[in-house]
């Protein structure tokens, strides 16, 4: 018996891979204190978009299994600061204190 693997990928890439701009936002959260300055200018010069549009992408990093295979630490970090961060959110909203 023989398996057969099949892969399906929009881009010919392979979907286990993170994109180069990928891999460069993981490396800049695991040292962004490094930087002089305010993180949202270091973003800003590092990969010439604003905090928001930064923020936006790496939320949509984190979630990706490669990323989580990539760097289980950090993505773990950031994912648990993401969560306490809704959570206080939710709570304010709510009018109590977490």
């Amino acid at each position: 018996m023989s398996a057969v693997n099949v892969q399906v990928t929009g881009q010919g890439e392979d979907p286990s891979s993170l994109s180069e701009r990928d891999k460069q936002i993981l490396d800049f959260e695991r040292q962004w204190w490094k930087y002089a300055g305010a993180k949202e200018a270091a973003v800003r010069e590092a990969f010439n978009m604003s905090a928001t549009r930064y923020y936006q992408v790496l939320n949509a990093l984190i979630d990706k299994p490669e990323a989580l295979e990539a760097d289980p630490l950090l993505v773990r970090r950031l994912r648990r600061l993401r969560a306490a961060r809704q959570r206080q959110r939710s709570a304010r909203r709510l009018g109590f204190e977490v």
